[in-house]
């Protein structure tokens, strides 16, 4: 079994590019999005603590086995360690045999801002210049780097209630380019903004703006609500935009959608990448792409993560497993008379 550590991702990175990486994923996600009906799918598995959440991702398709284990523990960032972090395993279906262990804190990241991306390319409109992020932790620099490989990018907007995020923000992208501008409110952020995405950590049913504080044509990636009880929008806000979703069942328990009727949901991002349903329809109409993170998208990020480490020789191979000479004598691995 081959393991990938953070610190060889860190390298693949340093080797593709972060740009050809966000390509190759966008990609990948598109393709498997399209074959939807060839993965068995499920919600995740979540057990939830007073102090965090700590969640199971299973996907499969004939060829693979995927799943990811993913934690959420707000409170970790004043002990010094990350709030989310990941580890995901490719087995091969045909035989159960793990192919890759892998770190996906970095992958998720990675995954989530290219799902966002193309989700967008359906939902947004394509000459998008203007992007806002309410946000800025952790996640917001992947996203800002996704949607750039799909849009004419040229201004981010940003806020965060903690100043030090907002300056971490700045500083990491001082040099991608785009005209950084720092906002005072949520609402200054997202003024006249093409697309708005919000990414905010804070628990509990949240109000960060209303339908008159959008601009028309306005594309909505909605990423921070992801658990039950946890949202961004107002409830009058989803009465009125196109909203699409990753896995229906999941993000009726889990997204912005918990607080709406199912047959709010124009569609699902499969129907829109397979042509099944429209996206945007005209350049006027509200967009919202209600992301709760899906395990298809760490299938995704792993099938294409094992295909880049055989390419790079990235890793290293494990004899983690039992070999037993019979493979019906197990015991014998433990036989004091066995010679040798």
């Amino acid at each position: 079994m081959k393991v990938i550590t953070a610190r060889n991702i860190q390298k693949l990175i340093a080797t593709t590019g972060i740009e050809s990486f966000f390509d190759r994923l966008i990609a990948a996600l598109e393709q498997d999005f399209r074959h939807w009906h060839d993965f068995r799918k499920s919600s995740r598995h979540a057990t939830h603590y007073a102090q965090g959440v700590i969640e199971l991702m299973p996907c499969a398709s004939g060829r693979y086995y995927a799943f990811k284990y993913v934690n959420g523990h707000p409170g970790n960032t004043p002990l010094g360690k990350l709030s989310v972090i990941a580890i995901g395993q490719l087995s091969d279906a045909l035989t159960g045999y793990p192919l890759l262990l892998a770190d996906m804190t970095l992958l998720t990241a990675f995954r989530t801002a290219a799902t966002s991306a193309l989700a967008a390319k359906y939902l947004a409109r394509p000459d998008a210049e203007t992007l806002a992020i309410i946000g800025t932790g952790a996640q917001a620099e992947f996203q800002v780097l996704g949607f750039k490989r799909l849009f004419p990018l040229k201004e981010i907007r940003y806020y965060d209630k903690a100043p030090q995020a907002m300056a971490k923000f700045a500083h990491n992208l001082e040099n991608s380019g785009f005209l950084l501008t720092p906002a005072d409110s949520v609402r200054a952020a997202i003024r006249q903004a093409d697309i708005v995405i919000t990414a905010t950590a804070a628990h509990g049913r949240q109000r960060l703006f209303g339908l008159q504080d959008l601009a028309p044509g306005t594309h909505l990636n909605a990423i921070g609500g992801d658990r039950p009880g946890k949202t961004e929008l107002p409830a009058e806000l989803l009465e009125a935009v196109k909203i699409a979703v990753e896995y229906l069942p999941q993000s009726l328990a889990e997204g912005e959608v918990q607080q709406c009727a199912a047959d709010r949901v124009h569609a699902e991002l499969w129907e829109l990448t397979a042509g099944i349903k429209p996206g945007r329809e005209s350049r006027e109409e509200i967009t919202l792409f209600d992301s709760v993170g899906f395990a298809l998208e760490d299938y995704s990020a792993l099938r294409l993560l094992y295909e880049l480490a055989s390419e790079h020789s990235l890793g290293e191979e494990l004899e983690i497993l039992p070999e037993p000479a019979d493979p019906k004598d197990l015991f014998g691995l433990f036989n004091p008379n066995r010679a040798g």
